[in-house]
């Protein structure tokens, strides 16, 4: 009876293939552990996940936790380290385009079983094209907001409204009103790539976006219920179906495991009052200038508040700058760290990957925006959910201005005041938006529905389909 019953078992076999950089590998790792950890409705069916990294992030990645029916295959280092890759993020977006195209095709050739889906980031422009030539339909993986999707998705009507090509000087504070679905924006909240030094990265993002259109699903990494109406227009509007599929966090993991033994940094933290310590974070790849981040460290020790900083390669510099009311680390366990009792604020780059894990902990946000969809994300932050402030002036231009430390320690105290009627406000509405995210990837839940959705799609995929 078990061998007739193990011979009736169809194996879906899906291919992950990120973009390799820290915050597109993140989201996807996140998504197929649970498309792995899903069971699809028809009981005669397995899902099995394989990974395709270099032999560098393997090295990153392998001691990670995943579920058993993930697995790795690599693909050898023709690109360059993602140790210092953001001195030159389109330089370095290029030479992946042209470096990793043949030894993935070469790769997805070989696999066994035959590759049933192929999930693939949206930077990835051929990636569309290589699984349409082998017959293997492919999932788009969007990493970054369904607004942020929809600017890029309806670029035309920028166009049509003289919206672009913008000065930021003259017309920033301009509002684009006709994107549907997208709450009224100024031009200088929009993605950087659409003036100034970012528009040498445009073409290569508009033209990723046109790409789905041969694609067989868009996936979203928002969670419905916080971007409702942007999803429901990119739906009317787009020939495949899109899926939302957030938050691509790493959360449960923060539910199931305990805190990890070597990481000291929580000693510190059990012993701060609840709600007490800023949490400080400039992201994983673009940083703001070294004159800023001295402001930042100056301000932080002026502002009396407590606080954790993340800072990577600055970390020991850093430390002996910032005074003695917090601690300076080059990494930590971001998310498990956000929803520790004592964290009462997220000072942030504003990346998607960091937004989503403030909304999934509950915690209001200081913006720091520098770079690509960061500047939306911060406007969303502030205006739309409100569950922010600004940092950096809201004033226009191309040219950013210094923050200085007066200012940054003056917004600092006023944002960690749990006591002032702002404050608790702001917190309130950030804890609103907690509880709607966590209901959203339980069962039963508008993410937890549309992963199910996903992987029923998937298990009725077959190799010659």
């Amino acid at each position: 009876m078990g061998l007739s019953n193990t011979s009736s078992i169809t194996t879906r076999h899906v291919v992950a293939l990120p973009f390799p950089g820290r915050g597109h590998i993140n989201p996807m790792m996140c998504l197929c552990n649970s498309l792995a950890s899903l069971k699809p409705a028809a009981d005669n069916t397995d899902i099995i996940v394989t990974f395709i990294v270099t032999e560098e992030w393997l090295g990153f990645l392998c001691s990670e936790p995943k579920p058993d029916n993930v697995s790795f295959a690599t693909i050898p280092n023709v690109i360059p380290s993602e140790i210092g890759r953001g001195t030159d993020s389109p330089g370095f977006y290029e030479t992946v385009l042209r470096k990793i195209k043949t030894p993935v095709e070469d790769l997805l050739d070989r696999l066994e079983p035959p590759v049933t889906a192929l999930i693939a980031d949206t930077y990835l422009v051929w990636s569309v094209e290589i699984g349409n030539v082998r017959n293997i339909p492919v999932a788009s993986l969007w990493t970054m907001s369904a607004s942020v999707y929809s600017v890029f998705h309806f670029f035309d009507l920028l166009v049509q409204h003289s919206h672009f090509p913008s000065n930021l000087n003259e017309r920033g504070e301009e509002h684009v009103d006709n994107i549907p679905g997208l709450p009224s924006t100024r031009v200088a909240d929009l993605p950087t790539c659409f003036y100034g030094k970012g528009l040498n990265v445009l073409d290569r993002a508009l033209e990723s976006v046109a790409s789905l259109s041969k694609a067989q699903w868009l996936l979203l990494p928002s969670v419905y219920e916080l971007e409702a109406q942007v999803i429901d227009a990119l739906r009317a509007n787009t020939s495949i179906p899109v899926y939302h599929i957030g938050p691509t966090i790493p959360h449960s993991k923060v539910e199931a495991e305990s805190r990890p033994s070597e990481a000291h940094y929580f000693d510190w933290l059990d012993k701060q009052p609840t709600g007490s310590v800023l949490y400080v974070s400039q992201g994983s790849l673009h940083s703001a200038p070294k004159a800023q981040m001295d402001e930042i460290a100056d301000g932080l020790r002026e502002s009396r508040v407590r606080f954790f900083w993340v800072a990577r390669e600055a970390a020991s510099e850093l430390k002996e700058r910032c005074g003695e009311m917090g601690i300076v680390v080059p990494w930590c366990d971001q998310l498990r760290v956000l929803c520790h009792d004592s964290i009462g604020g997220f000072w942030s780059h504003c990346g998607w990957n960091s937004t989503s894990e403030a909304i999934f902990a509950g915690l209001p946000m200081l913006t720091f925006p520098i770079y690509w969809d960061q500047v939306p994300n911060s406007k969303m932050i502030v205006e739309d959910w409100k569950i922010g402030w600004r940092v950096k002036k809201k004033g226009v231009g191309e040219e950013e201005s210094l923050v200085g430390r007066e200012e940054i320690a003056g917004i600092v105290r006023r944002f960690m005041d749990l006591g002032s009627e702002e404050g608790k406000e702001m917190r309130s509405k950030a804890r609103e938006l907690r509880d709607i995210c966590r209901q959203a990837i339980r069962k039963g839940g508008s993410t937890y529905a549309n992963i199910e959705a996903f992987v029923s799609d998937i298990s009725r995929c077959k190799k010659d389909c």
